[in-house]
């Protein structure tokens, strides 16, 4: 993440994130509209069946909190040891943009 933190936040662009982390906020609206709780192995689970292959810690973890410092995502808790993953209010919007311009895309 750059230095201008506080101007990236305000700036964040869908097609400026990684495919990765796209798939991230994905999976965390599949899961808000679920029974699920989205925690990081639930996270996990579902972007390794997005994958078709495993997904390893050190690649989920940094791009999630890289999501919460774009204030994309936020952090709770479920328990002492267990994060729960939420979209913020600005994550819902950049996906529901995205999502806007490619329906616009097929009118």
């Amino acid at each position: 993440m750059t230095e201008n933190t506080a101007d990236t936040k305000e700036d964040v662009q869908y097609a400026n994130l990684s495919a990765f982390q796209r798939d991230i906020l994905l999976v965390l609206q599949r899961l808000e509209g679920s029974e699920e709780d989205s925690y990081g192995l639930a996270i996990k689970r579902h972007l390794e069946d997005r994958y078709d292959s495993e997904v390893n810690h050190g690649r989920l973890y940094p791009n999630l909190d890289e999501l919460i410092e774009l204030s994309l995502v936020e952090r709770g808790q479920i328990d002492k040891r267990t994060n729960r993953y939420t979209l913020t209010d600005a994550g819902r919007e950049l996906l529901r943009s995205h999502g806007a311009e490619v329906t616009e895309l097929f009118k």
